[in-house]
């Protein structure tokens, strides 16, 4: 049998990422059953559920390269602010410009 090969999009989710997958798909896609399951409430995990659909999104960017999609999903996981993001995907496309 050959190797399975990881879709591009499932390459950049983290393992609690990928379990979120999997508990979400035995929950037949129920967020109320995924809120219940998480102990959190329902708005919570519709935020949870819609970060990890941006992450996906981001991924499918063919056009951006490593550096750029790491900020964004840097984030998007909350580790920076958005301001900050822009300005440092403004900075990099600049010195790619003069390079």
């Amino acid at each position: 049998m050959g190797r399975v090969q990881i879709p591009v999009w499932m390459q950049g989710l983290s393992d609690a990422d990928l379990n979120f997958i999997k508990r979400f798909v035995l929950c037949s896609g129920s967020i109320k059953d995924m809120s219940e399951a998480y102990g959190v409430s329902y708005p919570t995990m519709r935020d949870r559920l819609d970060r990890l659909i941006e992450k996906i999104c981001l991924s499918d960017r063919e056009k951006d390269d490593s550096y750029i999609r790491l900020v964004r999903r840097m984030t998007i996981d909350g580790m920076i602010g958005v301001e900050t993001a822009a300005t440092l995907i403004s900075a990099y496309r600049e010195t790619k410009k003069g390079a």
